[in-house]
């Protein structure tokens, strides 16, 4: 009997632990509500004044209803996600925090949430939850994993932070802008969890402007990691990135407009 309760405590251990991780299984796949939207129902979310202005893509797009992405599987990611952020879309409506549940839009799924767990890294929305608060919908959606890449926390909570509340003033300023975001990815980049996340170095945002037929863009490139300073420190050209990244972007504009708005790394032509 002795030996029965030796054995006893790690058996149950086992079978405890065994039973947790299908609980988990069954919340995110069974309980857990899917954000489910009816994109032709979606009536003015978006102004629709950008046009076709995706930029190219690697991976497999999927259209979501208040975002676009690329989702690039072989690192368990989007290489961009591109939405339009209206003065409408700010508000402060507060909303139950949802799970990270899997992206079944994406032909492969998205990568589990569970490989962020203990991995040192920040689950860091591309598509802010902060700028989808007008619904509830909204809001969830941006919880798909396919819309979040390993942040270090002091970049998540720093200087990005910023930057994504420097966008939403732009939007509240000039009542509508079209943002493309994500992180720079390519081969050898340190990943996490068993799906092989990759961990990108560096993250990049474009926000975009057009009124009538004058075209403005102000774009970064920031480390993923502690920085100091300025936001502003990390502006570069679209051309920078497009060299980074193997992304072309906004090639549906005419090529003297789109060459001026990609070599252009000039603060003052996005506030004049």
């Amino acid at each position: 009997m002795i030996m029965n309760r030796k054995y006893l405590y790690p058996i149950l251990v086992a079978l405890v632990t065994i039973g947790l991780y299908y609980l988990n299984d069954y919340v995110d796949e069974k309980t857990e509500d899917y954000p489910s939207i009816n994109k032709e129902e979606v009536v003015g979310a978006t102004n629709k004044d950008f046009g076709n202005m995706l930029p190219s893509s690697n991976g497999e797009i999927v259209e979501h209803a208040y975002y676009t992405l690329s989702y690039r599987e072989e690192y368990e990611q989007a290489e961009w996600v591109a939405y339009e952020l209206l003065e409408k879309h700010l508000t402060k409506d507060q909303h139950k925090r949802p799970y990270f549940i899997e992206d079944r839009d994406v032909k492969t799924k998205s990568a589990d949430w569970r490989n962020y767990k203990k991995s040192g890294y920040d689950r860091g929305h591309l598509c802010p939850a902060g700028d989808r608060k007008f619904t509830y919908d909204a809001f969830h959606e941006t919880f798909l994993t396919s819309n979040i890449s390993p942040q270090n926390h002091d970049f998540n909570a720093g200087l990005w932070n910023s930057l994504e509340q420097k966008v939403r003033y732009w939007a509240g300023r000039y009542d509508d802008v079209y943002v493309i975001t994500g992180g720079i990815l390519k081969n050898g980049l340190k990943t996490i969890g068993d799906e092989r996340v990759a961990v990108p170095e560096e993250f990049y945002k474009i926000v975009f402007d057009k009124r009538g037929d004058d075209y403005r863009a102000i774009a970064f490139i920031m480390p993923n990691g502690k920085t100091s300073g300025s936001f502003y420190n990390y502006m570069v050209s679209i051309d920078d990135i497009e060299q980074k990244t193997g992304i072309d972007f906004f090639s549906e504009l005419p090529d003297t407009i789109e060459n001026e708005l990609e070599r252009n790394d000039d603060v003052k032509s996005w506030w004049k």
